[in-house]
């Protein structure tokens, strides 16, 4: 592995794992709004961000208050949504597709494996009726979070590399 790949992978681990704290009020919980989420479309640019965002959810979720099952099923979550979405770049080069599917892993994994883990966690047990309701709230505040800021920041990276080719 390059120096360059390590590089690039760390600092996206990084980046993540410092936006989930700064914005911890607003990160962690039923009802969220993890902005740090929006770097889960970089699979779509850079191979090295499926780790990197593996690490950093991983650190990130150690300091979520919800234990051991967050920082598993949590950075799980993560690390499946990261390869789909990286296999999705990999295979599907026509810009706007490749944007607007790629942010559906994310979207879709963490309302399922998210929506279950929350559930679980606050009535110690799975109810299907309450794991809609967090499966819901999660998969609209991940749809903003990506949709909203992730395409963006992908643009603006994509735009950036043609610029400066800082990635290749």
């Amino acid at each position: 592995m390059k120096t360059k790949d390590l590089v690039i992978g760390a600092l996206i681990a990084g980046a993540y794992f410092a936006l989930t704290l700064v914005l911890a009020p607003i990160s962690y919980g039923p009802i969220q709004f993890r902005v740090s989420e929006a770097l889960t479309l970089l699979p779509l640019l850079f191979p090295q961000a499926v780790p990197g965002l593996f690490i950093g959810c991983l650190l990130a979720n150690f300091f979520g208050g919800y234990g051991p099952i967050d920082i598993v099923c949590g950075s799980a979550a993560t690390l499946i949504a990261a390869v789909i979405t990286y296999l999705i770049g990999k295979y599907i080069k026509a810009r706007v597709p490749r944007l607007v599917l790629g942010a559906i892993p994310p979207v879709i994994v963490n309302a399922l494996i998210i929506g279950a883990m929350l559930t679980f966690v606050e009535l110690n047990r799975f109810e299907a009726s309450l794991f809609y309701v967090i499966g819901a709230q999660i998969f609209i505040s991940q749809a903003g979070v990506l949709y909203i800021i992730g395409i963006p920041l992908v643009l603006a990276l994509e735009k950036a590399n043609q610029k400066y080719a800082f990635a290749k």
